[in-house]
């Protein structure tokens, strides 16, 4: 089984771009060509498929491969794919006409049982060759499409297991502690003084955490700022619950 870590897709022969913020639509045009909705399909004991319309917005045929990955995430927080033959997803290639539309269906073999099963379904655009300055050039849009497969009774929990401060660095780890994903929509941190003002702000974006992961949050403090921060309010807010967490400091944490 081949294992990928989403560090590791880059432009060697096609260009291959992935779009972050999905979460925000119920449908992602790519560069105006063409679309996906809706961008997640959510599978259970009720529901074991799921479709995706993909819409060719363009004035030239489409042409799409899909491949199925599980997705895991490592000891850092980072997405890891890996070729699974889980998901039944018909068809694996296919070609859309201009300003047509095609279904691509998808289900499960194996449904979770205690914990989430997570994956993407890729689709990716197999483009013709373009000339420019006399040099071939192919990019493919390669888009991934989550699949989540609840478990037979969901639990949303998570932690901050750990806030602190060294050397003028704040680190918060979130532990994701139940059995679903849960989306982080965004970690504040605040420094405040004695007098309990805010003297320090950072707002970090946040990603997936999929069940039993952990990812570390840092900010780096000011020196001129951090002298006079005495404690550290960390908060979490996802799309499932808000979790908070708060270490004491004193002057020594912000030596480098």
């Amino acid at each position: 089984m081949k294992k990928t870590t989403f560090s590791r897709f880059s432009l060697l022969i096609h260009l291959h771009i992935f779009l972050l913020t999905i979460m925000l639509f119920p449908s992602y045009s790519f560069a105006g060509e063409w679309k996906v909705t809706p961008i997640r399909i959510d599978l259970d004991k009720n529901a074991k498929s799921g479709v995706v319309t993909i819409v060719n917005e363009g004035t030239e045929k489409l042409n799409v491969q899909m491949k199925a990955f599980e997705w895991s995430q490592d000891a850092e927080g980072k997405d890891v794919y890996t070729e699974t033959e889980d998901l039944i997803f018909f068809p694996k290639i296919m070609t859309i006409e201009k300003q047509e539309e095609r279904i691509l269906r998808a289900g499960i073999k194996i449904p979770a049982v205690a914990k989430e099963k997570t994956y993407r379904l890729f689709v990716e655009e197999i483009p013709e060759p373009r000339k420019s300055e006399g040099i071939n050039v192919a990019i493919a849009i390669r888009f991934g499409v989550p699949i989540f497969v609840k478990p037979i009774k969901a639990e949303a929990k998570g932690e901050i297991q750990k806030v602190e401060l060294s050397k003028a660095v704040v680190t918060a780890v979130v532990k994701n502690t139940g059995n679903v994903y849960f989306m982080i929509n965004s970690v504040n941190i605040r420094g405040k003084n004695d007098k309990g003002e805010e003297i320090f702000v950072k707002d970090i974006n946040g990603w997936y955490l999929l069940s039993d992961v952990s990812r570390i949050y840092s900010a780096e403090v000011p020196q001129e700022i951090c002298k006079d921060v005495s404690t550290i309010d960390v908060q979490v807010v996802t799309d499932k619950l808000n979790l908070s967490g708060k270490a004491d400091v004193d002057k020594t944490m912000c030596i480098k």
